[in-house]
Protein backbone atom coordinates (compact mmCIF):
# COMPACT_ATOMS: atom_id res chain seq x y z
CA UNK A 1 0.00 0.00 0.00
CA UNK A 2 2.86 2.38 0.91
CA UNK A 3 4.64 1.60 -2.37
CA UNK A 4 1.43 2.34 -4.28
CA UNK A 5 1.10 5.69 -2.49
CA UNK A 6 4.69 6.66 -3.31
CA UNK A 7 4.20 5.52 -6.91
CA UNK A 8 1.17 7.85 -7.09
CA UNK A 9 3.26 10.72 -5.72
CA UNK A 10 5.94 9.94 -8.28
CA UNK A 11 3.34 10.04 -11.10
CA UNK A 12 2.02 13.38 -9.80
CA UNK A 13 5.56 14.79 -9.61
CA UNK A 14 6.30 13.60 -13.17
CA UNK A 15 3.03 15.15 -14.39
CA UNK A 16 3.83 18.48 -12.71
CA UNK A 17 7.34 18.42 -14.20
CA UNK A 18 5.80 17.96 -17.65
CA UNK A 19 3.25 20.69 -16.92
CA UNK A 20 6.01 23.13 -15.90
CA UNK A 21 8.04 22.34 -19.04
CA UNK A 22 5.02 22.70 -21.34
CA UNK A 23 3.94 25.87 -19.51
CA UNK A 24 7.35 27.40 -20.31
CA UNK A 25 6.98 26.39 -23.97
CA UNK A 26 3.41 27.73 -24.13
CA UNK A 27 4.46 31.00 -22.47
CA UNK A 28 7.23 31.42 -25.05
CA UNK A 29 4.72 30.76 -27.86
CA UNK A 30 2.36 33.40 -26.45
CA UNK A 31 5.17 35.89 -25.74
CA UNK A 32 4.24 37.96 -28.79
CA UNK A 33 0.65 38.35 -27.62
CA UNK A 34 1.77 39.03 -24.06
CA UNK A 35 4.08 41.77 -25.38
CA UNK A 36 1.24 43.30 -27.36
CA UNK A 37 -1.13 42.89 -24.39
CA UNK A 38 1.41 44.68 -22.20
CA UNK A 39 1.87 47.53 -24.70
CA UNK A 40 -1.87 47.96 -25.31
CA UNK A 41 -2.82 47.93 -21.61
CA UNK A 42 0.04 50.22 -20.60
CA UNK A 43 -1.27 52.69 -23.17
CA UNK A 44 -4.92 52.29 -22.11
CA UNK A 45 -4.10 52.60 -18.40
CA UNK A 46 -2.42 55.98 -18.91
CA UNK A 47 -4.25 59.27 -19.46
CA UNK A 48 -6.02 59.26 -16.07
CA UNK A 49 -5.32 61.51 -13.11
CA UNK A 50 -2.71 59.99 -10.78
CA UNK A 51 -5.19 59.02 -8.05
CA UNK A 52 -7.34 57.04 -10.51
CA UNK A 53 -4.62 55.08 -12.37
CA UNK A 54 -4.41 52.10 -9.97
CA UNK A 55 -8.22 51.80 -9.37
CA UNK A 56 -8.75 51.86 -13.16
CA UNK A 57 -6.01 49.27 -13.68
CA UNK A 58 -7.53 47.06 -10.97
CA UNK A 59 -10.92 47.28 -12.71
CA UNK A 60 -9.31 46.25 -16.03
CA UNK A 61 -7.42 43.40 -14.28
CA UNK A 62 -10.67 42.01 -12.82
CA UNK A 63 -12.27 42.28 -16.26
CA UNK A 64 -9.30 40.40 -17.76
CA UNK A 65 -9.70 37.60 -15.19
CA UNK A 66 -13.43 37.33 -16.00
CA UNK A 67 -12.60 37.19 -19.72
CA UNK A 68 -10.34 34.21 -19.19
CA UNK A 69 -12.89 32.45 -16.96
CA UNK A 70 -15.38 32.72 -19.86
CA UNK A 71 -12.90 31.71 -22.58
CA UNK A 72 -11.20 28.75 -20.86
CA UNK A 73 -14.24 26.39 -20.49
CA UNK A 74 -15.26 27.03 -24.12
CA UNK A 75 -11.72 26.35 -25.32
CA UNK A 76 -11.46 23.10 -23.32
CA UNK A 77 -14.85 21.89 -24.59
CA UNK A 78 -13.74 22.54 -28.17
CA UNK A 79 -10.48 20.72 -27.47
CA UNK A 80 -12.34 17.69 -26.12
CA UNK A 81 -15.13 17.44 -28.71
CA UNK A 82 -13.98 19.43 -31.75
CA UNK A 83 -10.15 19.72 -31.77
CA UNK A 84 -10.25 20.81 -35.42
CA UNK A 85 -11.98 24.01 -34.24
CA UNK A 86 -8.89 24.90 -32.17
CA UNK A 87 -6.67 24.67 -35.25
CA UNK A 88 -9.19 26.73 -37.23
CA UNK A 89 -9.35 29.33 -34.47
CA UNK A 90 -5.54 29.33 -34.36
CA UNK A 91 -5.36 30.12 -38.10
CA UNK A 92 -8.06 32.81 -37.85
CA UNK A 93 -6.26 34.28 -34.84
CA UNK A 94 -3.01 34.31 -36.82
CA UNK A 95 -4.71 36.23 -39.65
CA UNK A 96 -5.95 38.78 -37.10
CA UNK A 97 -2.48 39.07 -35.54
CA UNK A 98 -0.83 39.52 -38.92
CA UNK A 99 -3.46 42.12 -39.89
CA UNK A 100 -2.97 44.01 -36.62
CA UNK A 101 0.82 44.01 -37.06
CA UNK A 102 0.60 45.12 -40.70
CA UNK A 103 -1.92 47.84 -39.81
CA UNK A 104 0.41 49.25 -37.16
CA UNK A 105 3.28 49.33 -39.67
CA UNK A 106 0.99 50.94 -42.28
CA UNK A 107 -0.13 53.63 -39.80
CA UNK A 108 3.49 54.38 -38.95
CA UNK A 109 4.73 54.49 -42.57
CA UNK A 110 1.77 56.11 -44.36
CA UNK A 111 0.89 59.69 -43.25
CA UNK A 112 -2.68 59.96 -41.96
CA UNK A 113 -4.79 61.94 -39.56
CA UNK A 114 -4.87 60.56 -36.03
CA UNK A 115 -7.53 61.03 -33.43
CA UNK A 116 -6.24 62.30 -30.10
CA UNK A 117 -7.81 61.28 -26.80
CA UNK A 118 -8.12 63.96 -24.18
CA UNK A 119 -6.70 63.32 -20.73
CA UNK A 120 -9.44 61.82 -18.57
CA UNK A 121 -9.85 63.96 -15.49
CA UNK A 122 -8.48 67.18 -17.00
CA UNK A 123 -11.70 68.28 -18.69
CA UNK A 124 -12.83 71.28 -16.70
CA UNK A 125 -16.18 71.48 -18.45
CA UNK A 126 -17.29 68.00 -17.31
CA UNK A 127 -18.96 67.16 -14.01
CA UNK A 128 -17.67 64.43 -11.65
CA UNK A 129 -20.46 62.11 -12.82
CA UNK A 130 -19.57 62.68 -16.49
CA UNK A 131 -15.88 62.04 -15.77
CA UNK A 132 -16.76 58.73 -14.08
CA UNK A 133 -18.88 57.74 -17.09
CA UNK A 134 -15.99 58.58 -19.42
CA UNK A 135 -13.67 56.52 -17.23
CA UNK A 136 -16.08 53.56 -17.35
CA UNK A 137 -16.16 53.82 -21.15
CA UNK A 138 -12.36 53.62 -21.33
CA UNK A 139 -12.34 50.66 -18.93
CA UNK A 140 -14.93 48.81 -21.05
CA UNK A 141 -12.85 49.48 -24.17
CA UNK A 142 -9.72 48.10 -22.45
CA UNK A 143 -11.58 44.97 -21.25
CA UNK A 144 -12.96 44.33 -24.74
CA UNK A 145 -9.46 44.61 -26.24
CA UNK A 146 -8.21 42.27 -23.52
CA UNK A 147 -10.93 39.76 -24.45
CA UNK A 148 -9.65 39.55 -28.04
CA UNK A 149 -6.04 39.20 -26.89
CA UNK A 150 -7.05 36.64 -24.23
CA UNK A 151 -8.74 34.47 -26.88
CA UNK A 152 -5.50 34.51 -28.86
CA UNK A 153 -3.40 33.68 -25.77
CA UNK A 154 -5.64 30.73 -24.81
CA UNK A 155 -5.82 29.34 -28.35
CA UNK A 156 -2.05 29.58 -28.93
CA UNK A 157 -1.29 28.05 -25.52
CA UNK A 158 -3.84 25.29 -26.15
CA UNK A 159 -2.37 24.67 -29.58
CA UNK A 160 0.96 23.67 -27.99
CA UNK A 161 -0.68 20.91 -25.89
CA UNK A 162 -3.51 19.86 -28.21
CA UNK A 163 -2.31 16.24 -28.38
CA UNK A 164 -2.09 15.93 -24.57
CA UNK A 165 -4.84 14.64 -22.18
CA UNK A 166 -7.50 17.16 -21.16
CA UNK A 167 -6.22 17.44 -17.54
CA UNK A 168 -2.77 18.32 -18.86
CA UNK A 169 -4.30 20.96 -21.16
CA UNK A 170 -6.29 22.49 -18.29
CA UNK A 171 -3.22 22.76 -16.04
CA UNK A 172 -0.88 24.19 -18.69
CA UNK A 173 -3.30 26.71 -20.21
CA UNK A 174 -4.54 27.82 -16.77
CA UNK A 175 -0.94 28.50 -15.67
CA UNK A 176 -0.31 30.51 -18.84
CA UNK A 177 -3.48 32.54 -18.21
CA UNK A 178 -2.46 33.27 -14.61
CA UNK A 179 0.97 34.41 -15.81
CA UNK A 180 -0.68 36.50 -18.54
CA UNK A 181 -3.03 38.25 -16.10
CA UNK A 182 -0.83 38.71 -13.02
CA UNK A 183 2.41 39.26 -14.95
CA UNK A 184 1.10 41.67 -17.58
CA UNK A 185 -1.02 43.83 -15.26
CA UNK A 186 1.64 43.77 -12.53
CA UNK A 187 4.18 45.18 -15.00
CA UNK A 188 1.60 47.68 -16.33
CA UNK A 189 1.02 48.90 -12.75
CA UNK A 190 4.75 49.52 -12.35
CA UNK A 191 4.94 51.30 -15.72
CA UNK A 192 1.99 53.65 -15.18
CA UNK A 193 3.32 54.68 -11.76
CA UNK A 194 6.87 55.34 -13.01
CA UNK A 195 6.28 59.05 -13.53
CA UNK A 196 4.61 59.39 -10.11
CA UNK A 197 7.61 57.72 -8.45
CA UNK A 198 9.85 60.02 -10.49
CA UNK A 199 8.06 63.15 -9.22
CA UNK A 200 8.36 61.91 -5.63
CA UNK A 201 12.10 61.34 -6.05
CA UNK A 202 12.52 64.81 -7.58
CA UNK A 203 10.71 66.43 -4.62
CA UNK A 204 12.56 64.24 -2.10
CA UNK A 205 15.79 66.24 -2.35
CA UNK A 206 16.00 70.03 -2.00
CA UNK A 207 19.46 70.20 -3.53
CA UNK A 208 19.86 71.33 -7.14
CA UNK A 209 21.78 68.18 -8.09
CA UNK A 210 21.23 64.86 -6.31
CA UNK A 211 20.95 61.14 -7.06
CA UNK A 212 17.24 61.09 -6.25
CA UNK A 213 16.53 63.98 -8.67
CA UNK A 214 18.63 62.36 -11.41
CA UNK A 215 16.76 59.04 -11.03
CA UNK A 216 13.42 60.87 -10.76
CA UNK A 217 13.91 62.82 -13.99
CA UNK A 218 15.14 59.62 -15.68
CA UNK A 219 11.94 57.77 -14.70
CA UNK A 220 9.72 60.64 -15.87
CA UNK A 221 11.46 60.85 -19.26
CA UNK A 222 11.64 57.07 -19.64
CA UNK A 223 7.86 56.43 -19.36
CA UNK A 224 6.80 57.58 -22.88
CA UNK A 225 9.91 55.94 -24.37
CA UNK A 226 9.09 52.61 -22.69
CA UNK A 227 5.47 52.69 -23.89
CA UNK A 228 6.58 53.47 -27.47
CA UNK A 229 9.26 50.76 -27.32
CA UNK A 230 6.71 48.20 -26.10
CA UNK A 231 4.46 49.13 -29.02
CA UNK A 232 7.32 48.49 -31.51
CA UNK A 233 8.34 45.22 -29.84
CA UNK A 234 4.70 44.13 -29.70
CA UNK A 235 4.25 44.82 -33.44
CA UNK A 236 7.32 42.75 -34.39
CA UNK A 237 6.17 39.99 -32.05
CA UNK A 238 2.70 39.95 -33.65
CA UNK A 239 4.21 39.39 -37.10
CA UNK A 240 6.52 36.66 -35.78
CA UNK A 241 3.79 34.81 -33.88
CA UNK A 242 1.42 34.94 -36.86
CA UNK A 243 4.13 33.71 -39.24
CA UNK A 244 5.03 30.91 -36.83
CA UNK A 245 1.42 29.73 -36.62
CA UNK A 246 1.07 29.61 -40.40
CA UNK A 247 4.43 27.94 -41.00
CA UNK A 248 3.65 25.19 -38.46
CA UNK A 249 -0.06 24.63 -39.06
CA UNK A 250 -0.52 25.10 -42.82
CA UNK A 251 1.04 22.08 -44.53
CA UNK A 252 1.64 23.75 -47.91
CA UNK A 253 3.50 26.69 -46.32
CA UNK A 254 5.47 24.34 -44.06
CA UNK A 255 6.71 22.22 -46.97
CA UNK A 256 7.47 25.28 -49.11
CA UNK A 257 9.58 26.82 -46.34
CA UNK A 258 11.50 23.57 -45.92
CA UNK A 259 12.63 23.82 -49.56
CA UNK A 260 13.97 27.39 -49.41
CA UNK A 261 15.89 26.74 -46.14
CA UNK A 262 15.94 30.23 -44.63
CA UNK A 263 16.52 30.93 -40.90
CA UNK A 264 13.30 30.27 -38.95
CA UNK A 265 12.92 33.86 -37.73
CA UNK A 266 13.27 35.19 -41.31
CA UNK A 267 10.69 32.68 -42.59
CA UNK A 268 8.20 33.66 -39.87
CA UNK A 269 8.65 37.40 -40.49
CA UNK A 270 8.17 36.97 -44.26
CA UNK A 271 5.07 34.77 -43.87
CA UNK A 272 3.60 37.03 -41.17
CA UNK A 273 4.17 40.16 -43.26
CA UNK A 274 2.70 38.62 -46.42
CA UNK A 275 -0.44 37.45 -44.61
CA UNK A 276 -0.70 40.82 -42.84
CA UNK A 277 -0.34 42.83 -46.06
CA UNK A 278 -2.95 40.67 -47.86
CA UNK A 279 -5.44 40.86 -44.99
CA UNK A 280 -4.90 44.62 -44.65
CA UNK A 281 -5.44 45.06 -48.40
CA UNK A 282 -8.75 43.16 -48.34
CA UNK A 283 -9.96 45.05 -45.24
CA UNK A 284 -9.15 48.41 -46.90
CA UNK A 285 -10.99 47.36 -50.08
CA UNK A 286 -14.00 46.17 -48.07
CA UNK A 287 -14.12 49.44 -46.09
CA UNK A 288 -14.00 51.51 -49.30
CA UNK A 289 -16.84 49.52 -50.87
CA UNK A 290 -18.88 49.65 -47.62
CA UNK A 291 -18.42 53.43 -47.15
CA UNK A 292 -19.17 54.07 -50.84
CA UNK A 293 -22.46 52.16 -50.59
CA UNK A 294 -23.42 54.08 -47.46
CA UNK A 295 -22.53 57.38 -49.16
CA UNK A 296 -24.67 56.50 -52.19
CA UNK A 297 -27.61 55.62 -49.96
Amino acid sequence: MASGFFALLDDIAALMDDVVVMSKISTKKTAGILGDDLAVNAEKATGFVSSRELPVLWAITKGSARNKLIILPVAFLLSAFAPWAITLALILGAIYLAYEGAEKIYEYVVPHETETEEHVGLKANLSKKELLELEKTKIKSAIFTDFILSVEIVIIALGTVLEKPILFQVLVVSIVCIIATVGVYGIVALIVRMDDLGYRLVKFSKREKSISKTIGYLLIRALPIIIKSLAVIGTIALILVAGGIFSHNVEYIHHFLEKIELPTIVEEIIVGLLVGILSLFFVKIFKKIFYKKNADN
